[in-house]
């Protein structure tokens, strides 16, 4: 099994990966399907119009998370890792007046968001909570293409058969193409073991294959930029963010008071909690301002990993570069295991698979760093996870605000936390991060779909109805 760091760490835009990263790439990948797709086209047929069709979670919940945007903005053209955030408003205003989208290579179709895009909240896809389809149409009104996609969680899109070959166990896994292959945890302290290396070498190892040193080290240093820039817009920004729930911005002004605070040189011992707080929160209200940000592993959860590490970073005299590599590495080794053996989308199993797996991947992450073995490290990244199980997600009126920015500096705090704990230890531990992570897929099984982003239960309801 392998997933790369890049892969879980992506640069892309708010306010959430599965609900505008992952729409804004199927458009995408339906356009490119439009162009070089082996799909059958009628001689002399011309597409002339386009529509879209949401399901599932992203029916109920993807005005707030700003769906019907993404939708928009990838027929256009546009991904989420390239769009500059400052052209959004005036793309989708082109689009609302003139009822054509225009992507680069292709002829302008008509896509009137009015009518073409349809939020269907009857009909839920069978693949998973977030599916959506595409149509192409000729003058005459006839289907000439249609594709179903479904936005995994993480801005991870596959297509129905992409899907089937996923979930179909009897489809045997390619043979390993890297070094270190491990597809547990178990499996993976074992080749530490075996190897005598550590979580983050043997993850460099296999990202090794894909790419040289130079490309690798670049390329993390610069997610690395992505994510302290996002925390540093979101501590010079105020106002009101957008979705009608009138959240106000607080982590600049949370930032400045910690600064008089300590200018006062009066003790604060909150001050660590404090500033991992407001680094969540900074780089979550970028996100629900639409703002460019990198998933960690989620949208949703995307304050947690930057927080901690720019904590660790700040309040550790002697980090370095490769220190903040080992980080990243050791986070996306942990990040994918909960992937590929549960989920890291809300709409599937809940918050606990967005800020628990965050929280989990950066406690491993720190772990890292502060010298832990593969034993302490492992454990670091259970207890975080652990404290996560049942986590519903229920954004209040569909929007990654309320609880979302504050559940990400909570996340990040109990990452700390879980990493301590488990550095003042030898690793023994009696619960395992692969069964921690199988409790997590269960929990998400059983649990309501009204508690899976889908807003019609828990706080969504309640903090209307009160």
């Amino acid at each position: 099994m392998f997933l790369s760091v890049f892969d879980l760490y992506k640069i892309g835009i708010g306010p959430s990966s599965s609900h505008t990263m992952g729409p804004m790439t199927a458009a995408a990948r339906f356009l490119e399907e439009i162009l070089s797709g082996s799909w059958p086209k009628p001689q002399n047929a011309q597409i002339t119009r386009l529509g879209a069709s949401l399901h599932g979670s992203l029916a109920f919940t993807g005005v707030g998370h700003a769906t019907d945007r993404a939708v928009m903005l990838g027929l256009a053209g546009y991904l989420p890792a390239e769009i500059d955030p400052n052209d959004i408003e005036k793309i989708i205003a082109e689009i609302n007046k003139t009822g054509k989208v225009r992507p680069d290579g292709h002829p302008a179709y008509d896509f009137d968001p009015k009518t073409d895009l349809v939020f269907d909240k009857k009909e839920a896809l069978p693949g998973h909570a977030n599916g959506l389809s595409f149509s192409a149409y000729d003058a005459d009104g006839r289907t000439l293409l249609r594709r179903v996609y479904y936005s995994i969680g993480g801005g991870f899109v596959v297509t129905e058969e992409e899907l089937a070959k996923l979930d179909n166990i009897a489809v045997p896994e390619p043979a390993p193409e890297v070094p270190f292959p491990f597809k547990t945890a178990d499996e993976m302290m074992a080749m530490a073991k075996k190897s005598g290396k550590s979580i983050a070498a043997m993850k460099r190892e296999n990202e090794l294959c894909r790419m040289d040193e130079r490309e690798l080290n670049a390329k993390l240093d610069g997610i690395w930029s992505a994510m302290d820039g996002c925390i540093e817009r979101g501590m010079s920004e105020s106002g009101t963010l957008p979705g009608g729930l009138k959240v106000r911005r607080r982590a600049a002004q949370l930032a400045e008071r910690l600064d008089n605070r300590r200018l006062s040189n009066k003790f604060n011992p909150l001050e660590a909690n404090d500033w991992l707080n407001v680094y969540a929160m900074a780089v979550n209200e970028e996100n629900a301002a639409g703002g460019r940000v990198v998933t960690a592993p989620t949208n949703g959860a995307a304050g947690v990993v930057p927080a901690v590490l720019k904590f660790i970073t700040r309040f550790h005299d002697n980090i370095k570069t490769e220190d903040i590599r080992t980080f990243l590495l050791t986070s996306a080794a942990i990040g994918g295991l909960i992937k590929h053996n549960a989920s890291i989308s809300g709409a599937e199993v809940g918050c606990q698979g967005e800020v628990g797996s965050a929280s989990a991947m950066a406690a491993a992450g720190i772990a890292a760093i502060m010298g832990g073995t593969p034993e302490q490290i492992e454990n670091a990244a259970e207890i975080a996870l652990e404290h996560h199980l049942g986590m519903t997600c229920d954004p209040v009126a569909g929007l990654v605000q309320v609880p979302c920015i504050e559940r990400n500096g909570l996340g990040a705090v109990k990452a700390v936390t879980a990493a301590s704990l488990a550095l003042m230890g030898d690793g023994e531990h009696i619960v395992s991060l692969d069964t921690c992570v199988e409790t997590m897929r269960q929990t998400g099984r059983d649990m309501d779909e009204k508690y899976k982003e889908t807003s019609q239960g828990g706080l969504a309801v309640n903090v209307v109805a009160c």
